[in-house]
C-alpha cells in the first residue's frame, strides 16, 4: 500500500477540484483538505449546494459531531472564503444548470448522494465536468468505470475514466482486512453486521420519511434494522470471494463513528493471539489506512479518526476450526472523507503519468 495524503506521487500542480452537495461528507472533504498537508495539492475551486451562502458559512465553521472549524470560514460577497482563499458558489438543483467547463476542473466530487445510475452520473459528464468522483457506490458495476477502495486498487483506475466511485465507508473499512486475511489464511466464509451511527434518511421523530418502513421510525429512540449492500461490494472488490460473503446492517442512536462485528471461517486454524499479532503488523504496513488496538474502547474514542478502520484486538475471538470474530471501528464521514481526497490524488497521479508517458513516446 502507498501512504495517504498525497505522499510521493508524480503530479506538480495543485488538483483544481470541485463539491457537488455540501452536506455531511462535503463539508467532511472541505475541513479535511485544510486540516492536512492536502490544502498545498487540493484547490476547492467551486462548491455547488441548495442551500442559502450564509448557512454554508455557518455550518463549516461549528460542526457538532467534529468540533469548530481549526481556521477561519467568512462570506466574501458570494463567495465562501477558508483561510483567505475564495471558493467560488453555485446554488443549482441539477448538474445541467452549472457551465463545469467554465471552471476548469480536474475533478467533481460528487457528495449530494442524490445519484445512482450512469445515465445519472452522464449528466455531469455532458455538462463540461471532466471527471466525476463519487462518494458512494454505483447501483450496479456497470454504473461506473471503476470502484475504488484506497490500499486495494487506487492504481487500477484507467487512465480514460470518467466517472469512479469511492465505494462505501463500510466497503472501506472491511474490504482492507478482509484482503489481507484472505491472502494469509484463506476466507471460506464472511459474515458482517454493522452497527452504523444515524443518517439523514431517518427522522427525529416517526414521519413519512422513507419507503422502507423501518426508515419512518425515530433515529434517536430505536436500533433499527436496514438494508445494505455492503457484501455486493466486498464481492465486487474483492472477487475470490463471490458467493462468501452476506452482511447485514443496524443503525444505533449516535451521531458518529459505526463498527463492524465481521464473522468469519478462515480456511485454517488460527488462535486469537496469533490472530492480533497478524493483524497488528497488517496496522503497521498501512500506517494512515488501518489502525489496531486494544485498549477497551467506546466509539466516541474514534470520533474524528482518518484511518479507514480500526481494529479492536481486545474485541478478537477464535473458536476454533478457523472460526474467527474481529471488531472493526470507523469514523464514517471523517475517515470516508479523507479517502476520497486520497482516491483523488491517486486518480490525478495515474492522469499525470500517462501524460508525461505521451510525452516520452
Amino acid at each position: 500500500m502507498t501512504s495517504p495524503q498525497g505522499a510521493g506521487f508524480a503530479f506538480t500542480s495543485p488538483l483544481r477540484i470541485a463539491i457537488n452537495g455540501y452536506g455531511r461528507i462535503g463539508r467532511c472533504v472541505l475541513r479535511a483538505i485544510y486540516e492536512s498537508p492536502l490544502r498545498d495539492h487540493i484547490h476547492v475551486v467551486a462548491i455547488n449546494e441548495p442551500s442559502d451562502l450564509a448557512t454554508m458559512v455557518y455550518l463549516s465553521q461549528f460542526d457538532s459531531t467534529h468540533g469548530i472549524f481549526p481556521g477561519i470560514v467568512e462570506q466574501n460577497g458570494d463567495k465562501l472564503r477558508v483561510n483567505g482563499r475564495d471558493i467560488s458558489v453555485m446554488h443549482s438543483s441539477e448538474p445541467e444548470e452549472i457551465d463545469w467547463a467554465a471552471l476548469e476542473l480536474d475533478l467533481v466530487l460528487e457528495c449530494s448522494g442524490r445519484y445512482g445510475t450512469r445515465s445519472q452520473f452522464e449528466r455531469f459528464i455532458q455538462s463540461g465536468c471532466p471527471r466525476l468522483l463519487v462518494s458512494h457506490p454505483g447501483e450496479s458495476a456497470d454504473d461506473v468505470d471503476c470502484t475504488v477502495v484506497y490500499g486495494i486498487n487506487q492504481g487500477e483506475i484507467p487512465a480514460q475514466a470518467t466517472i469512479v466511485s469511492n465505494a462505501s465507508c463500510t466497503t472501506n473499512a472491511s474490504v482492507p482486512v478482509l484482503a489481507a486475511l484472505d491472502a494469509l489464511y484463506g476466507v471460506e466464509h464472511a459474515f458482517l453486521t454493522t452497527l452504523h451511527s444515524v443518517m439523514n434518511d431517518q427522522p427525529l421523530i416517526d414521519g413519512y420519511h422513507h419507503k422502507d418502513l423501518r426508515r419512518t421510525r425515530s433515529a434517536m429512540q430505536s436500533i433499527v434494522p436496514v438494508a445494505t449492500g455492503l457484501a455486493q461490494g466486498v464481492e465486487r472488490l474483492l472477487p475470490n470471494l463471490k458467493g462468501k460473503v452476506q452482511a447485514k446492517a443496524i443503525r444505533v442512536p449516535i451521531l458518529n463513528v459505526s463498527a463492524i462485528d465481521l464473522m468469519l471461517k478462515l480456511g485454517q486454524d488460527v488462535c486469537t493471539a496469533s490472530l492480533n499479532e497478524t493483524l497488528m503488523q497488517l496496522s503497521q504496513s498501512s500506517p494512515g489506512l488501518i489502525a489496531y488496538s486494544n485498549h477497551p474502547h467506546a466509539s466516541i474514542d474514534f470520533n474524528h479518526n482518518p484511518n479507514s478502520v480500526i481494529i479492536d484486538g481486545s474485541q478478537t475471538r477464535t473458536n476454533g476450526e478457523g472460526f474467527a470474530n474481529l471488531f472493526l471501528w470507523f469514523d464514517n464521514e471523517w475517515g470516508f472523507a479523507n479517502r476520497m481526497l486520497d482516491a483523488a490524488l491517486a486518480w490525478a497521479d495515474i492522469l499525470e503519468k500517462e501524460k508525461t508517458w505521451q510525452t516520452c513516446a
